[in-house]
Parts: C-alpha cells; structure tokens; sequence
C-alpha cells in the first residue's frame, strides 16, 4: 500500500513510529518513500527517521531485488560515500540508471569493472557511459569500451560486414536495412534482446561493443556458439571472446571448432590443443587450412600419444 501510494494516514505513521512489526531494511525502504510524501507532516517525520537508520540496515535494503527507486535516491544523495554500500547498490539491477550514475565517483574499481562488462546497463543509460568516462581513473582499454558506446558507425561499412550468413535473400535485405537505420547503442540492445537471425548478422558488427553483446545474450544458444567459432570471417577479437569464456569453453564441440578455424589466434589454438580426442587430432594434423605451428605441434602431440600408450 505504501508503496502504491494507497496508504492511509495512520498507516503511515505507523511505519514512521517504528511500530509496523516490519522488518529493519523493509522499514527503512519504506521511510525513503514516506521521505517523499505529499503530507508534509509525515515527510519531515520520515526524514528524521532515516537518520536514525543503522549503515547495516541499508545495507540489507540495498540488496533487494524489488528494491524502491526513492530509496537508491536517497542512498545516492545521502549515503554514498559510507564504505560499500555504493558498491552494493550498484550491483542491484533495479537501482535506476541515472541514480546509478550518481554513485559513479564512489565505486570501487571492481564495480566499475563490472559496470563495464554489464552491457545492457551500459548501453541503456547515456548518463551512466558519461559519468564512467568522466572518471580519471579509467585504464585506456576502459576509455576505448565507453568510447566504442559512442562511435557510429559508417552505413556503408556497416552492410559490408553484415552481408552474407542469411540464407533467404529478402529476409536479409529487410535486416540488413534495419541495422542500418539503428546507431551503436540499437544494435547493442538488439544483439542482447533480439532473435538467432539478428544474432547471426550483429556478431559480425564492424563495433565490438555489439559483438560482445550478441555474446552476452541471455538467449545465445550453444549451437549457436559453436557455429560462431567455426566461422572464419568472424574477427579474430570474438573468436578470443569466445575461447575466453569460461561456459562456452567448457562445450567440446566450441573447443575443436575454435583448433580447426584457421582465424583463431595461435596462442588460443595452442593452449586448447591438449583437449583434442585421439579421432579430432588427428583430424587436425590434415587440416591444411590451419597456421603451420599449430599443425606441426599437433602431429608432436599425436606421437607424443601413441609413445606413451602401451606396446606403443
């Protein structure tokens, strides 16, 4: 009811008073609510009751998943600078953008690091690239992440990358027009929401901001992750992305497609090796499409094996 705006009067000050039998951080979201309410009566008395709120409890409140806008609000202007809870609040998916971007200037390097990786927050919110790129103590490769948010894209560019991997041509068309009209930040919501079609054009996006989304989808699927790393007109940076990821890594078939695609880089390729079953090595030592280095190592490799099997 609070929440909603329904409450009575006496309701109200009951959660003022303390006297709802709430627990401690549901309370203290609901003072930040009441610190805003049309009665002004009840809003001084909220006010004066947050004050009296322990650092723990916002803490806790901070957490929730459901957690009030005026709450982060109010975190925000007043508590921002006691140790953590910015950090904690940042990490809430409900915590608005432009609040968000408030408590910028307080987060911990590891928050910003991971505000950075979260490219749907980043994508969705111009104040919160900005504040990130006004704060001094970004590293290059950082700066380069926000800046790529903002550098459009040249149209022509644009469909050449794109071209091909749609098998029916006027389907195509109708897509490769529409990412045309759509700047950086559309195509990066779109590579994270979209559909398989949209996935398969995007992950050749001549920005890398939009190729690491299309690898953030919540809806990627692992065929199509496999598919992606036997593609070799992919850039060498997603097929790094790829080997990079822990989940995907974790899929044989991601491993002995990124070993067979001949734009994997070497040192990828080298390391992933090991990994091969006796049947793919030796697959591999025949691909001549493949970097000599990986190819003479993986014939090394496959004898390597057969000295050490017995009778061998």
């Amino acid at each position: 009811m609070i929440l909603a705006g329904k409450a009575p009067p006496e309701r109200k000050l009951a959660i003022v008073a303390g006297g709802a039998g709430l627990e401690p951080h549901v309370r203290a979201e609901l003072l930040a609510v009441l610190a805003k309410d049309k009665d002004e009566k009840i809003a001084a008395r909220a006010q004066n009751s947050l004050i009296t709120v322990p650092l723990e409890v916002f803490m806790a409140a901070a957490t929730m998943l459901d957690v009030a806008a005026l709450l982060c609000d109010y975190i925000a202007v007043h508590l921002a600078d006691k140790a953590g809870l910015a950090d904690v609040l940042s990490m809430n998916p409900a915590c608005p953008p432009k609040t968000l971007a408030r408590l910028v200037p307080r987060l911990s390097p590891s928050s910003i690091a991971a505000l950075l990786e979260n490219l749907d927050r980043l994508s969705s919110s111009p104040d919160l690239a900005g504040a990130l790129l006004s704060l001094p103590s970004l590293t290059a490769e950082q700066k380069k992440t926000i800046e790529e948010l903002r550098r459009e894209t040249d149209p022509a560019v644009l469909m050449k990358a794109l071209e091909g991997g749609e098998p029916e041509l006027q389907k195509r068309v109708t897509l490769l027009q529409k990412l045309a009209g759509m700047g950086v930040v559309e195509r990066m919501q779109l590579a994270l929401k979209g559909n398989r079609e949209e996935r398969l054009a995007l992950i050749r996006d001549p920005n890398r901001m939009v190729q690491r989304a299309v690898l953030q989808s919540p809806r990627i699927t692992d065929q199509e992750i496999e598919n992606f790393a036997a593609m070799a007109n992919l850039s060498e940076e997603v097929l790094r992305l790829i080997a990079a990821n822990r989940t995907f890594i974790k899929n044989y078939v991601v491993v002995r497609n990124l070993l067979n695609n001949p734009k994997t880089s070497i040192d990828i390729t080298l390391h992933l090796l090991p990994r091969l079953i006796a049947q793919d090595l030796k697959n591999l030592c025949g691909n001549k499409n493949i970097p000599e280095t990986l190819r003479t190592t993986a014939v090394k490799l496959q004898r390597q094996r057969k000295e050490k099997k017995p009778g061998g």
